[in-house]
C-alpha cells in the first residue's frame, strides 16, 4: 500500500505544479500582463489624479508587456497587502521599487537586481545636520513618521523605540507631514529621499556618513520557469543597452 500512497501523493501534487508552470501561458491566453504596483513610490511608480500610472517601473512594465505581445493591466496594491496579494495570485509580477526581502524571496522568485540602495533619513533642511545617526533619531523628543505595513515601518519600530512614531496611512503624502512641521524625520530608501528632496525644496537628505542599510530593488515574479527565463532575458537586454538607466534617470527628473 505504501507505493500506492506515494503515487497518490504525487498525483495530488501535480495540479499545483502544473498551475505554477502555467503563468506565462495564462498571460498569453488572457492577453494581459497583470502588474501589481502601489502607485505611491516615486520615481518607480505613481498613480496620477486621473487614475493613470507613471514612473520608471511602469514604463518597464509597458515594455515587458510589449515584449510578450500583450496589454498591460495594472493591479493596484499596497505595501501592507503586497505579500498577501502575491500569495493570492492577484498579479503575475510586482513592479515599483519592490525590495528583495527574505520573506518575499521565500514565497517566490525575484529578477536580477535593478537598483542597489539603502535607508537614509529625510528632514526639513534646517535639521539636515541634526539627524545623522540612529541614536540621534531615537530620542523621545523626535517625531518619526512612516508609511504603514512595510520595511520602513519595520525599520522604524526596530530602531527608534524611544522616539514618537506616527504611522501615516498615505505614502504619497507622508513627506508633507515633515514639510508641514507635524513630524521631524522619516527614514526610507535613499532614492526616495533624494527624489522627494528634489520635489520639495524645504526637505533635505540628512548628512549621514552612509546609508543605515543595504537593500536591492527587483521584480517579484509568480513561479514559472518559462516566465522567469523570459523576464531574465528581457531585463538583461534593458540593462545591457542602458535603456533601464535612461528610464530611471528620466523618472527621477520628472515632477
Amino acid at each position: 500500500m505504501k507505493p500506492i500512497a506515494a503515487l497518490l501523493a504525487v498525483l495530488l501534487a501535480m495540479p499545483a505544479v502544473a498551475q505554477a508552470e502555467a503563468v506565462l501561458d495564462a498571460i498569453k491566453t488572457r492577453g494581459t500582463l497583470r502588474v501589481g504596483t502601489t502607485g505611491d513610490y516615486k520615481p518607480f511608480t505613481f498613480r496620477n489624479a486621473d487614475g493613470t500610472y507613471a514612473g520608471a517601473d511602469i514604463e518597464m512594465a509597458q515594455r515587458l508587456a510589449g515584449t510578450i505581445g500583450v496589454r498591460l493591466e495594472i493591479v493596484p496594491t499596497t505595501w501592507a497587502k503586497l505579500n498577501a496579494d502575491y500569495a493570492a495570485g492577484r498579479f503575475d509580477i510586482a513592479m515599483g521599487g519592490v525590495t528583495n526581502l527574505p520573506a518575499r524571496a521565500a514565497m517566490g522568485p525575484f529578477s536580477r537586481t535593478v537598483f542597489v540602495d539603502g535607508k537614509r533619513p529625510i528632514a526639513r533642511c534646517a535639521d539636515r545636520d541634526r539627524f545623522t545617526s540612529i541614536a540621534a533619531i531615537n530620542l523621545p523628543t523626535v517625531r518619526v513618521v512612516v508609511n504603514p505595513g512595510a520595511a520602513n515601518e519595520q525599520f522604524a519600530r526596530a530602531n527608534f523605540p524611544a522616539a514618537t512614531l506616527t504611522v501615516h496611512a498615505d505614502n504619497a503624502t507622508v513627506f508633507d507631514e515633515i514639510a508641514a512641521g507635524r513630524a521631524d524625520v522619516m527614514v526610507t530608501d535613499g532614492i526616495e529621499v533624494d527624489h522627494q528632496a528634489h520635489l520639495k525644496p524645504s526637505l533635505c537628505p540628512t548628512a549621514v556618513p552612509a546609508p543605515f542599510t543595504h537593500l536591492e530593488k527587483a521584480y517579484w515574479l509568480q513561479k514559472d520557469s518559462d516566465f522567469e527565463h523570459l523576464v531574465a532575458t528581457w531585463l538583461d537586454t534593458e540593462i545591457g543597452s542602458g535603456q533601464w538607466q535612461k528610464t530611471l534617470t528620466a523618472a527621477q527628473q520628472a515632477p
